[in-house]
């Protein structure tokens, strides 16, 4: 992100900040987004420009990494958390089905461990929720692949990770349910992207043998890193000891080992 833009949202928020009380920042928070968020306004589109960088060229979903990111959403609801409206780090992109999924709706976990839900219902107080650890894994600040496994070789869905901790465990089960990650379509185009980015493998592997240019090489590499559903090939290079198509694919092409769509992913 540019520095001027970081500067002028911190602008932003110190309007919301200066509100009277919990309540009026709400509601600065609401219209001030609203306001703001639109590509005619130089930050936002800094904005948009930094975040589409991040969800790599495919410019997919930070949630379902299938569809196509255009919306600028806040991982702690602007509803609840207006003290972060504007900061940088609650932004990602996400494509209009998984933010309307999402919407306010949000669950932290007490310091006894239990599971609360906060999303304020409408017509109710405008108070400050009960503090807690957030129950969504925050993908700007968290590897998700710490939190979820997926199944390759059958269904296809997203699963709590073996050997979590029970809070751990209750948040990768919360994000799963919250963000809808095991949907009928998910699941087909996880399956489409894994026999993809093998189909691209084994292309790559028979070119190299072959002799190919590195130009062409490079041309299959691209398109694979390009394809949606990056999270499918990042466990395809974790679990590729344990299938034996992938292991003999990967010992053909041991490079891909380090193949990654964009630095620093974030995407369930």
């Amino acid at each position: 992100m540019p520095q001027a833009a970081l500067e002028g949202l911190n602008q932003y928020q110190d309007e919301v900040d200066g509100a009277a009380d919990y309540a009026a920042r709400v509601a600065t928070a609401k219209s001030a987004f609203s306001n703001r968020n639109r590509r005619t306004n130089a930050i936002f589109r800094d904005v948009r420009a930094a975040l589409a960088k991040m969800a790599g060229d495919a410019v997919r979903c930070a949630y379902c990494e299938d569809s196509a990111a255009d919306e600028v959403e806040h991982v702690k609801p602007k509803d609840l958390y207006p003290q972060s409206v504007f900061r940088w780090p609650n932004y990602v992109y996400a494509c209009g089905p998984c933010n309307g999924r999402k919407r306010n709706k949000f669950s932290v976990i007490d310091a006894g461990g239990t599971m609360v839900d906060i999303t304020r219902a409408r017509g109710a107080p405008v108070v400050a929720p009960v503090e807690g650890l957030p129950a969504l894994i925050d993908p700007r600040s968290e590897d998700p692949m710490q939190f979820f496994d997926m199944d390759l070789q059958g269904t296809f869905v997203v699963l709590e990770a073996l050997d979590l901790n029970p809070v751990d465990e209750a948040r990768a089960t919360f994000t799963i349910e919250l963000l809808g990650l095991n949907r009928d379509l998910l699941l087909t185009t996880r399956r489409d992207a894994y026999l993809g980015y093998r189909a691209r493998l084994s292309e790559y592997s028979a070119r190299a043998e072959q002799g190919a240019e590195e130009a062409e090489l490079d041309a299959i590499r691209s398109s694979l890193l390009r394809s949606p559903h990056p999270t499918v090939w990042e466990e395809m290079k974790r679990q590729a000891h344990l299938i034996e198509e992938l292991r003999m694919l990967f010992a053909a092409v041991p490079a891909a080992i380090e193949w990654r769509h964009f630095p620093n992913a974030f995407a369930y």
